[in-house]
């Protein structure tokens, strides 16, 4: 395996204070439109929604991160993240 290879390249966590309101605000509502608005029982509000998931970004429950692998930005829990630090 080529460790230089950019398919092998690991993801890199990017600091929220890194980001402008409005590209922060970006990356959480193209998060949000990958998950789809179907929450079971009870529906949430996109606005609702937007706020749940900046509050995790805050908390450090969700990281953002910049796959080089693929060149774009998503939002990982932090369980997963972690998963990525072991290697």
């Amino acid at each position: 395996m080529n460790d230089n290879n950019p398919e092998n390249a690991t993801p890199i966590e990017i600091p929220k204070e890194a980001l402008s309101e409005q590209a922060l605000r970006g990356v959480i509502d193209n998060f949000i439109q990958r998950e789809g608005t179907d929450y079971g029982v009870n529906e949430i509000s996109y606005e609702t929604k937007m706020q749940q998931v900046q509050k995790q970004i805050d908390k450090g429950h969700v990281r953002i991160v910049f796959d080089p692998n693929t060149e774009s930005v998503s939002l990982m829990p932090e369980h997963e993240w972690k998963k990525f630090q072991r290697r």
